[in-house]
This record gives structure tokens, C-alpha cells and sequence, in this order.
């Protein structure tokens, strides 16, 4: 006969374990589109909450003494998911800054739409990427990356373990700066570098035939050309997908130590 009794304790730490899952689920790219149904994340995060409460069996000795107590904790775990899961969702956000520059070379910059991924305003190249590097994530398995990881932050942080470092935290959030220009250009590159060569083309033009309104010729220029290179360069996609990818794995190394 299967017992299904449990003590109080276990169902305290199984909702310690819940809140940061669930945090984390709420938070982190792929998961976290608002297309993606609530009722569904609440359901991934309970699954995923039950599986590693059967891992983590039995489970450590968590202590407290008081109902405050006991809602500190709750707030460290709730934090500790939340802090990865953003973390991981800002590098998603490399790529509409790659395609902000991209409608700022061609000449879409006051072009926006609402993304119904995201709820945000964002521009038509930025959506663009966005949507490839969902598809990126799907077809190589990234979300199965992030739960994995997840997954192994319970071992190296345990419930009730975080120790929130501000100097690791800090370096990690300088670093990422500098990382975060640096992918965007990688991505926007082959277009920044033709409308670059388009604009000294389009300048020695005006000295040449100051008849000419290179003004008007070359907004439409820019479009066609910025297009082109769009298209030719569908191919590097997979190689700037893979920059993100990199990107989150070592934010999630680096938050993960600056929590331990």
C-alpha cells in the first residue's frame, strides 16, 4: 500500500523549493512570453518542483523559528530565482539592441510595433532577431540548458544558502556590460559596415553631382540596401545565437558564484 503522508516540514520545504523554480520559470526567456499561457508556467512549475524535491530527498536541515523567519527565507529563494532568471533574460534583450542599430543605420528608427512575445515596443529588426533567436533556443535544446541549470543550483546553493556577495555581483554586472555592446555590434556588424560604405559612397556622390538630392536618394538607398544585407546574412544567424548562448551560460556561472 503506497503512503502518501507527509509531514509539515516536507511541505514547507517542497514550497521553498517551488518559489524559486516558479521564480525563475517567470523570469527567464522562452518561459516567461506573455503568449505563453499562466496556467501552463504554474503547471511546469510544479512539475519541475515535485522532480527536484524527489532529488533533493532527503531533504537538508533548514532552520527557523518563527513565521518571519520563515518568510526571510521565502524572500532569499524568491530573489535567488528571480536574479538568475533576469539575469538570463537580459541577454535575450542583446539582440534588440542589435536591432535598434540596424534601424538606425537603415533609416526605421521611428518604425516600431508592439511584440506580443514580450508586451514591450521594439523595432522591426529587433523583432526580427528576437523571434530567430527563440527559434535557435527551440531547436537546439537551450531551454532544456536552463533547467538543467536551474537543476544544479540546488546543489551548489542550497535552500536557504544564498549569500548574496555585492563585489562578485557587481564585477559580474560591469562585465556584462562590456560583453553586452560588444555581441550587439558582432551581430549588427554586416549591416553597419555597408551603410557605412554606402554613406562615403553617397558623400563623394554629392561632391560630384551637387544637382542631385542625395537626401532623397539615399533613404531609400539605405532601406534596400539595409534589407539585402539582411537577407544575405540570414545564414550568421545561427553563429549570433550561439554568442547569446555563451553569454547566459557564463551569466549564470557568474550569479550563481556570486551567490555562494
Amino acid at each position: 500500500m503506497i503512503n502518501f503522508s507527509f509531514s509539515i516540514y516536507d511541505l514547507e520545504y517542497f514550497l521553498l523549493i517551488l518559489t524559486r523554480v516558479s521564480c525563475f520559470i517567470f523570469a527567464a526567456p522562452f518561459f516567461s512570453l506573455s503568449n505563453t499561457p499562466r496556467h501552463v508556467r504554474i503547471a511546469l512549475s510544479v512539475f519541475t518542483a515535485l522532480l527536484l524535491y524527489q532529488t533533493l530527498t532527503p531533504a537538508p536541515a533548514v532552520e527557523y523559528r518563527t513565521v518571519m523567519g520563515y518568510a526571510v527565507i521565502v524572500m532569499k529563494e524568491a530573489a535567488t530565482g528571480l536574479i538568475i532568471g533576469l539575469g538570463v533574460n537580459l541577454c535575450s534583450a542583446i539582440v534588440n539592441f542589435a536591432g535598434h542599430i540596424v534601424d538606425m543605420e537603415t533609416g526605421l528608427s521611428m518604425v516600431t510595433l508592439l511584440d506580443p512575445a514580450t508586451m514591450t515596443s521594439t523595432s522591426i529588426t529587433g523583432a526580427y532577431y528576437q523571434y530567430v533567436l527563440m527559434l535557435m533556443m527551440i531547436a537546439s535544446g537551450m531551454y532544456r540548458y536552463l533547467l538543467g541549470a536551474l537543476a544544479d543550483t540546488f546543489i551548489l546553493i542550497p535552500v536557504n544558502g544564498a549569500v548574496f556577495q555585492t563585489d562578485s555581483l557587481l564585477a559580474w554586472a560591469v562585465k556584462f556590460m562590456g560583453d553586452y555592446i560588444i555581441i550587439g555590434f558582432r551581430i549588427c556588424l554586416p549591416v553597419f559596415c555597408v551603410i557605412l560604405m554606402l554613406n562615403a559612397i553617397l558623400g563623394v556622390l554629392a561632391k560630384v553631382s551637387p544637382q542631385m538630392n542625395m537626401f532623397a536618394v539615399g533613404i531609400q538607398l539605405k532601406i534596400l540596401v539595409g534589407l539585402v544585407v539582411l537577407f544575405l546574412s540570414a545564414s550568421m544567424l545561427p553563429s549570433a545565437a550561439n554568442f547569446i548562448f555563451q553569454q547566459m551560460k557564463e551569466t549564470i556561472t557568474a550569479l550563481v558564484g556570486g551567490m555562494t
